[in-house]
């Protein structure tokens, strides 16, 4: 694991675009294609913002969801509906290159079953996701795996729902999907999370983040976030 401290939030969402641009750019070269999964969160959404600005192999991208609350479609905490208000666009994503989790289908395994061959039929069993890019909550949770989920015990299926978390459900990669990816993004801001990305770093499986493989996995974190990191690591880059 790699981190890289940038001294605000919207720096660290700078340094997070131009890396997954130069990813985007280095899967297509070797691959043909590169398949991505989005976490929700706000920090998100300034990389992509950042992302946007940049010259990007959008042809070439697949765009999946780490994770999504059991909402109606008109919700607007649907993680979708941002992701697709921001990148579906003329000089972005086309449509049909962005899968959005199944939610609303009923029963709800069914959603996990179509969503896994989903992706299964372009990533393959289990899926090899070129990115996953995590967030990281206050209680080190990542995805929607969060602490005392029995879902933190699944390892033979790729996708899975959540218990009520903040009253909501979620539909989630598992940790099988995330750990199987070949880079894991890290974005991490804000001075509610040192206690969260300490745990991270130090791989403290006794919060979920922590359980995440780490192996080619790079952080992207703001000076308030790292604040109880080693003093070498908080050196602004």
């Amino acid at each position: 694991m790699r981190i890289h401290v940038s001294e605000t939030a919207e720096m660290a969402a700078a340094h997070a675009a131009e890396w997954l641009r130069a990813e985007i750019s280095r899967a297509s070269a070797q691959r043909g294609r590169c398949a991505i999964a989005l976490s929700g969160g706000r920090t998100p959404w300034r990389m992509l913002h950042d992302l946007k600005r940049l010259h990007v192999h959008w042809h070439d991208v697949q765009l999946f969801q780490v994770d999504e609350r059991l909402v109606p479609a008109s919700d607007e905490r649907r993680n979708a509906r941002q992701i697709a208000d921001l990148m579906i666009a003329p000089d972005a994503l086309q449509l049909n290159q962005f899968h959005p989790m199944p939610v609303e289908r009923q029963p709800i395994a069914a959603g996990v079953a179509d969503y896994t061959a989903l992706l299964a039929s372009l990533a393959g069993s289990p899926p090899v996701l070129d990115v996953v890019q995590l967030g990281l909550g206050a209680d080190g949770h990542t995805a929607s795996l969060v602490p005392g989920d029995a879902l933190l015990d699944v390892h033979d299926q790729d996708v899975g729902v959540s218990a009520p978390y903040q009253g909501v459900p979620r539909m989630t990669l598992t940790y099988r999907a995330l750990n199987a990816a070949r880079h894991r993004l890290w974005l991490v801001t804000g001075a509610d999370k040192v206690d969260a990305l300490r745990a991270l770093w130090n791989g403290d499986a006794a919060v979920p983040a922590g359980r995440v493989a780490r192996e080619s996995s790079i952080v992207f974190a703001d000076a308030a976030a790292a604040a109880d990191l080693p003093a070498e690591l908080r050196a602004p880059h």
